[in-house]
């Protein structure tokens, strides 16, 4: 028998919660949200960032305040500082009015901070300041804004192998990880994995259920979009299945299961791992298969950005170009 999930909604998003490690974050995210600590969330991409970061909002002293959301990837590097920190008129070109940036309007809220590690050196630089409570200027101001925000951050990226390489200051990563809390990927949660399965499914298709099969297979795949890719699996299968039961055809899931040889000195016999790696290589390559090479569409499809998708991408080509340096350098 299955333990009762729990399910939870922050700010018109709904988090379910079956498993004792993600019970065990939001009691966690609960406590740092009574602070003023500035939190950092990692986790991989599309594993559930945001909520926990509209749980430490929902939670905290400002729940009654403004919440602000920013995905830093989405913004154009030459945009940036005019959308956090605002402008007056006639800063620039097609500076018609004043704006205030997004730290303003977040004022005695929260301001979350989405893909942190895509802001450029001259916005961390001034998200520091801003963060040790130095009054700023808007582009173009001769008058300093003084605001009082709470700064929530998040990252699928390793900021600290970021630091070593001089793309992230490690100033402000110790500014921001005040407290950091790692949302676990779904194949570390796998007792999450058919709740919320059956929650986006009662979404789209009231009435409609899955099979025992189904659960089982969706309880073994790796999963390497996350929430993200479970919700639009799960959301295309409802649309195309013809009947009320789910089944494992339904779902179209490739198999997450590789088989290979035991190590030297080990007993004979072959195991099954999941090759996470690998199949999200396969995944996303299917995906782009299927979206004839729409990087966008394949995107939104593994619930992953457009900089992340690309990023996997190079490493792939990368990875080949390698392989095939090394076999002629063998010839």
């Amino acid at each position: 028998m299955r333990p009762t999930a729990q399910i939870e909604t922050y700010l018109g998003m709904t988090v379910v919660v079956c498993s004792e490690a993600m019970r065990d974050l939001m009691r966690r995210a609960q406590r740092v949200a009574q602070t003023q600590a500035a939190v950092i969330i990692l986790g991989e991409s599309g594993a559930g960032k945001e909520v926990i970061a509209r749980a430490l909002h929902h939670h905290s002293f400002r729940a009654s305040k403004p919440w602000v959301d920013v995905n830093c990837a989405a913004l154009p590097d030459h945009l940036v500082e005019s959308e956090l920190f605002g402008y007056e008129k006639g800063a620039f070109s097609g500076a018609d009015s004043s704006k205030q940036g997004l730290f303003e309007l977040a004022s005695t809220g929260t301001i979350y901070l989405d893909e942190i590690g895509e802001l450029d050196a001259k916005a961390q630089a001034k998200l520091l300041r801003v963060l040790d409570g130095v009054p700023y200027y808007r582009i173009g101001g001769t008058k300093k804004v003084s605001v009082d925000v709470r700064v929530l951050a998040a990252t699928n990226q390793n900021l600290e192998e970021m630091i070593q390489q001089g793309k992230f200051r490690g100033d402000l990563f110790h500014r921001l990880s005040q407290v950091s809390l790692r949302v676990p990927p779904l194949r570390e949660r796998v007792a999450d994995i058919v709740p919320l399965a059956g929650f986006f499914l009662n979404k789209q298709s009231p009435g409609s259920r899955f099979s025992a099969r189904a659960e089982r297979a969706l309880e073994e795949y790796g999963w390497p979009g996350n929430v993200r890719e479970l919700r639009n699996q799960v959301m295309r299968a409802a649309v195309f299945a013809e009947g009320a039961e789910i089944d494992v055809d339904d779902l179209g899931l490739p198999s997450c299961a590789v088989e290979i040889p035991p190590a030297a000195g080990q007993s004979t016999g072959l195991g099954l791992i999941n090759n996470l790696e690998e199949i999200e290589r396969r995944t996303i390559l299917r995906v782009l298969q299927q979206t004839s090479g729409h990087q966008q569409r394949a995107a939104d499809l593994l619930g992953i950005s457009v900089r992340t998708l690309s990023r996997k991408l190079a490493s792939y080509e990368a990875g080949r170009s390698e392989t095939y340096a090394s076999n002629h350098a063998a010839d």
